[in-house]
């Protein structure tokens, strides 16, 4: 009798959990919050052959929409505006009750390196690194298009695990994704899944120091080719100041290599490259960054490109910033004017 009582107020608590939290329940739904940023861009290069540079030109707009579902469940919508079409950059939906162990499935930031999910606001230059760009899928060395912007859809787990009794920081995040490899809005051509993680440890509040792998392979035209990637990393954001040094390599041939009368792929299947960069605050509107960025598209010296660059930040409001930058770049790829000079000038305008 006392055990068919237990379950008789089981169940009706379980019916009274339901009327709570149910497909018709609206009262643990957050407002979406509606939102979107643009960056215009003048540039100019003084290469031989370039005719001055693009000039003025609309870098991206993009929109986004967020929000949450019961409270743990987080989405997101973030869609691009303009350039060459309007095209969808992220959407996921976020189970993240606990910091330690958390799941994503959707549309978003590969997790290698850590530039590359940074927002470009906050990257400090008007453009992500060479070595970020070529082998995290942002115009990715292997032929994925420049619009995919680091992403790719699939499934992640991530957490941030012991925190510290001193001021809560957590020692260790981890990052799992299994990821269709072709990047964004394109289904899985090969039938294999892209395998990518990262481990990093964060001794104190604001410095990391990660490890990042990546293994899978890219389809093109009926082409396959390989990503053995790792990548070791540190990076610091505390008090204003930033600084990140990244080191990547890669291993797997690129599209272009692949020669169709022979069957066989030219070129060398190794690239690597690295970076170096420090971001000064000077005052609350004012910070500048320098950085030292080489690329190395066989990995070798004579296929090394090197910039040296200078961009000071004005942040006027928080969602208004102007930005100048000066290259000198030195580019051993290219025929007889490998060093030239580029002026880059971008406008943030954040809404």
């Amino acid at each position: 009798m006392k055990k068919s009582f237990t379950i008789f107020l089981l169940f009706i608590s379980l019916i009274v959990s339901a009327q709570k939290v149910g497909r018709d329940v609206t009262d643990f739904v957050s407002k979406p919050k509606l939102g979107g940023y643009f960056i215009g861009k003048y540039s100019y290069t003084s290469q031989d052959g370039a005719h001055g540079g693009d000039g003025f030109a609309q870098r991206f707009t993009r929109a986004y929409i967020d929000g949450t579902i019961l409270t743990d469940f987080k989405y997101r919508i973030q869609v691009q505006l303009g350039n060459a079409s309007f095209h969808m950059k992220d959407y996921y939906l976020e189970w993240a009750r606990f910091n330690e162990f958390q799941v994503k499935v959707g549309q978003y930031k590969r997790a290698f390196t850590f530039e590359n999910p940074y927002n470009p606001w906050d990257v400090g230059f008007g453009d992500y690194s060479q070595v970020v760009s070529k082998l995290a899928g942002l115009g990715d060395r292997n032929g994925e298009a420049a619009s995919c912007g680091g992403r790719d859809q699939g499934l992640q787990i991530q957490g941030d695990l012991f925190p510290s009794g001193y001021d809560q920081h957590r020692y260790l995040h981890y990052q799992f994704q299994l990821m269709n490899g072709q990047g964004i809005n394109s289904g899985d051509f090969n039938g294999n899944k892209d395998l990518l993680g990262t481990l990093q440890f964060q001794p104190i509040k604001g410095l990391w120091i990660g490890a990042f792998g990546w293994i899978g392979k890219y389809t093109s035209n009926d082409i396959t080719v390989d990503r053995k990637r790792w990548a070791v990393s540190a990076k610091l954001e505390r008090d204003g100041w930033s600084g990140r040094i990244e080191y990547a390599r890669s291993k797997g041939y690129k599209i272009s290599d692949y020669d169709k009368t022979t069957d066989s792929f030219t070129g060398r299947d190794l690239a690597d490259g690295w970076y170096a960069t420090i971001g000064i605050p000077f005052t609350d509107w004012l910070k500048v960054y320098a950085k030292y960025d080489a690329y190395r598209d066989r990995a070798e010296f004579s296929t090394m490109r090197t910039m040296y660059t200078v961009a000071p930040n004005f942040q006027l409001h928080k969602n208004l910033m102007f930005q100048l930058q000066y290259n000198y770049v030195v580019d051993k790829t290219t025929g007889d004017d490998q060093r030239y000079n580029e002026i880059w000038a971008e406008a943030y305008v954040r809404f």
